[in-house]
């Protein structure tokens, strides 16, 4: 699988302080930024929940801005950690995808904080911001997804009609969207709407995914 390769946000002097103290720094700032925005995201309070000071907070980030990049870009490798290995399994198109599915039930649950942190960089007005954050983001989907699509067609198992990027773009939507409905109110609410008392039910939830995506993939 192709790896997480964002910008760099941090100076260099973040990076050579203990792993334990970078993640714990991230993780504080990860649910300050997702429980108030950017804007309202107060770095004394995360610098206090840390156990750091303000002083040594700019140490190791020239803006709040960068600290913000930062923490996005640590969330972001976190879950795509959680897909490498379904990735390099030695299963079809449609094995990969349902443990996928079912890896976003569990992840998104268990990680609210850094889907919710997602959640609001997409909704982020701030288009310098997030300006090639959102590359470093997506072009590891893209990639993956256009492939394994491509070598499922090649194969035969999908139709040849298929085209890979635009079901590659669809088919991640798919997943960020259920990531939204797992951990955000907004969303879940809205899955409420649609699914009703079986919005909580995972495996009705991964069985009626995957037939539509079977459906859709399916050769004519």
């Amino acid at each position: 699988m192709a790896e997480f390769t964002s910008s760099k946000y941090n100076r260099d002097t973040f990076d050579k302080i203990p792993e334990e103290k970078r993640t714990r720094i991230l993780s504080v700032a990860i649910a300050e930024f997702a429980n108030r925005g950017f804007n309202n995201a107060n770095t004394n309070i995360i610098a206090k929940k840390a156990g750091i000071s303000v002083g040594s907070l700019y140490k190791y980030f020239d803006t709040k801005e960068d600290f913000f990049l930062t923490a996005v870009g640590y969330g972001i490798h976190q879950l795509e950690k959680t897909l490498e290995e379904v990735l390099s399994e030695d299963s079809d198109l449609f094995g990969k995808i349902e443990r996928i599915l079912r890896i976003i039930q569990k992840h998104s649950r268990e990680n609210r904080d850094i889907i919710r942190l997602y959640n609001e960089i997409t909704a982020e007005g701030n288009s310098e911001l997030i300006r090639g954050l959102s590359s470093d983001m997506e072009s590891v989907s893209a990639k993956v997804y256009t492939s394994l699509l491509a070598e499922a067609k090649k194969s035969g198992s999908i139709g040849k009609e298929v085209d890979e990027k635009v079901f590659a773009f669809c088919i991640d939507n798919l997943f960020m969207i259920l990531q939204f409905s797992y951990a955000t109110e907004y969303y879940r609410e809205r899955m409420k709407v649609y699914l009703g008392k079986d919005f909580d039910n995972d495996e009705k939830v991964v069985k009626g995914i995957m037939s539509f995506i079977r459906r859709a993939l399916d050769k004519k």
